[in-house]
């Protein structure tokens, strides 16, 4: 059995544990039957498998990646049972283009904890998007190689995404502006 094989089965085997004999698996992630797009949800620990098992499913691209800050979200989110819901979730769009399919996996990644593996063996083009989520939310990506802010300052405090991040002002400065009329 290969690696690839072993990863893959390891995957699905950590899902089924989660997900019980109710939901379907797909690359070792549960998929998501209420959604009209294809959404794969997995554990923060199968992420890099989960992905890995798609990428050599022929889904060769990937399209986006983000997170979202769920602090201020009131309504109970849908998630399959068995999956606990964090505060924050790493959102990645995968397109396979031979067969025009794309997917989306889903991560719950919790505040006292916010590491997730990056995926940039896998699509070097993760790079930048990976370094904006940690940016903007504070989220780091093992084995990222270069894990610094990117729309930031580097002495920037704090990650404005977050939703407990202080609102105030900033002042902006204009070149050649001038206040006379």
């Amino acid at each position: 059995m290969s690696d690839e094989d072993r990863t893959a089965e390891d995957a699905t085997d950590d899902a089924a544990e989660v997900a019980g004999p109710d939901h379907e698996l797909r690359y070792g992630a549960i998929v998501d039957s209420a959604a009209t797009d294809v959404v794969l949800h997995c554990t923060r620990a199968s992420y890099l498998d989960t992905a890995t098992a798609a990428e050599a499913d022929g889904f060769d691209q990937l399209i986006d990646l983000t997170a979202v800050d769920y602090l201020t979200f009131a309504a109970p989110r849908a998630l399959p049972d068995g999956l606990a819901a964090e505060r924050f979730e790493i959102v990645a769009q995968l397109i396979n283009h031979t067969s025009g399919e794309r997917i989306r996996l889903r991560a719950q990644v919790p505040v006292d904890d916010t590491v997730i593996p990056s995926l940039f063996d896998l699509w070097p083009g993760s790079e930048a998007l990976e370094r904006e989520v940690f940016d903007m939310f504070g989220i780091e990506f093992a084995d990222h190689p270069d894990m610094s802010r990117i729309l930031m300052p580097e002495d920037w405090v704090g990650h404005p995404l977050r939703k407990d991040y202080a609102v105030g002002s900033i002042p902006v400065q204009f070149k050649a502006a001038s206040n006379v009329r």
